[in-house]
């Protein structure tokens, strides 16, 4: 992590196990460790030239945790075998996001009469207790905030908030979304070193992921129209996501020369298979005659009286990583080694993500339908990315100084969508007689974007965020 996540072809640590297995060809011994950290979290939204709203979020992480191995083959001293067990959390899901503004240009409420004018059924079939939509059109109809409408020889779908819309009116939209979880990994890796030369690994992972949200949106009539049966409306979404899957990670390591190492890894897509739940609810405030109430109904109703379960096979992406180091006065006793440099460029496909049902039977036939509109959605919007890390480290006998740079760039298509990370890292490590201690601080400077809702029939509205996070780690660990 000080330098910059670097580990293509360095190796020599067991984060080798998780990006390029080869790495661990360099160990003749063994060690055990341990790196609690803790995470720093600001974030910064703005939505349509709204205020910009700050939020904090904290929290204790899991860095690296595991054993690692190397041994020797008789007769040979300058080859050998290592192994790994180690438990990493590749992503933190601890997070909350902002954000409010005025919009005259469209209503999340449109969604659901999209939704509902798309599936070509029926509103009896809508509102039962086996409906096609529970979670979405279904609430909005039982409220009336979706409704059939009398447009010239037809009926047609339409919100109430779209009549504030079309008489140029404004409507006042807050959007809290907060995240708790992670995705972490468990992996066994294993890697030979054939004479110093050639180093070559795999790694067998295995993925978890436990990720949770609640998300509100709230959207108010700012107009001073008080017939127009719309005065505000609440919807609620509660989603939760487990899963575990499988993933291969293959690698190799060259030195052309002593000093010099070259490195090139493939990480295979993780299979993972995932359950969700949902469960969501909706409050419509109404206003203009005597007749009028106020609405509210939980997706409950609409899904036997239980949050709504589906299972599913998700593909993440496949990615391939190019690294080479450069090692100032590399010789086998590490002791006496001075310096190293290293850099990385990976590429990940995002695009390549897929979704699949858990099994192919004909009661999925409409479940395969809609994951391969998702598919294409992922196709369109997503694209390949190229991310650079570079790192160094300076040695003082028994004390290092570590720096580290690193840069994410845009996973999305859509040039317009202004998305990146950069990473500024730095640490000390100490080791002495079998025992070590590393410090690191990281922080990153992000930008993203959030979608409240998203709509076919034109383009969608989002906010920008940017996000300060500083990280603090400490990994110890003792050699046997």
């Amino acid at each position: 992590m000080a330098i910059g996540g670097v580990m293509g072809s360095l190796g020599g640590d067991i984060t080798a196990t998780f990006v390029n297995p080869a790495g661990l060809g360099f160990y003749r011994t063994g060690e055990v460790v341990f790196t609690p950290s803790f995470s720093l979290n600001n974030n910064k939204s703005t939505f349509r030239n709204g205020s910009t709203f700050t939020d904090n979020k904290n929290s204790f992480n899991i860095g690296t945790i595991g054993w690692v191995d190397g041994f020797s083959f008789k007769g040979d001293p300058s080859s050998n075998n290592s192994y790994s067990i180690g438990f990493t959390q590749l992503a933190s899901y601890n997070n909350v996001i902002h954000y409010s503004g005025l919009n005259n240009y469209s209503s999340f409420s449109e969604q659901f009469a999209e939704e509902f004018a798309n599936s070509k059924t029926s509103i009896d079939q809508i509102l039962n207790t086996n409906s096609a939509l529970p979670y979405t059109a279904a609430p909005a109809l039982y409220t009336y905030l979706i409704d059939t409408v009398w447009n010239v020889n037809d009926y047609i779908i339409r919100s109430s908030p779209e009549t504030i819309l079309d008489a140029g009116q404004a409507l006042k939209q807050d959007v809290m979304k907060t995240t708790k979880g992670g995705m972490y990994e468990l992996a066994f890796a294993y890697a030979d070193n054939k004479k110093g030369k050639l180093l070559m690994g795999a790694t067998l992972g295995i993925p978890i992921i436990y990720y949770k949200s609640n998300s509100v949106i709230n959207e108010t009539d700012t107009s001073s129209n008080t017939n127009n049966l719309f005065s505000s409306a609440r919807f609620t979404d509660d989603f939760k996501t487990t899963g575990a899957g499988v993933n291969l990670k293959l690698g190799v390591i060259y030195r052309p020369q002593e000093y010099i190492r070259l490195g090139l890894a493939l990480h295979t897509p993780s299979v993972i298979y995932q359950r969700d739940t949902r469960s969501t609810s909706l409050f419509n405030e109404r206003e203009g005659s005597d007749s009028v109430r106020d609405e509210f109904v939980s997706s409950d109703m609409f899904t036997e009286d239980g949050a709504g379960k589906n299972a599913y096979v998700q593909t993440t992406p496949w990615k391939a990583i190019a690294s080479v180091s450069y090692v100032f006065r590399e010789i086998e006793n590490v002791k006496k080694q001075r310096a190293f440099i290293s850099a990385d460029i990976e590429y990940i496909n995002h695009r390549s993500a897929r979704f699949s049902v858990d099994e192919d039977t004909d009661e999925n036939e409409s479940k395969k339908t809609y994951y391969k509109a998702l598919n294409n959605a992922v196709k369109d919007f997503y694209k390949g990315s190229f991310n650079f890390r570079v790192g160094g480290e300076l040695k003082f006998n028994i004390l290092m100084a570590r720096l580290g740079f690193a840069y994410y760039t845009s996973p999305y298509k859509d040039g317009s969508l202004k998305a990146n990370k950069m990473l500024l890292s730095g640490g000390l490590g100490y080791r002495n007689k079998g025992f070590f201690i590393d410090l690191t601080y990281v922080h990153n400077l992000s930008k993203d974007v959030h979608f409240p809702y998203r709509l076919e029939a034109r383009d969608n509205t989002y906010a920008s965020l940017k996000q300060t996070q500083g990280n603090i780690s400490a990994t110890v660990g003792v050699k046997f």
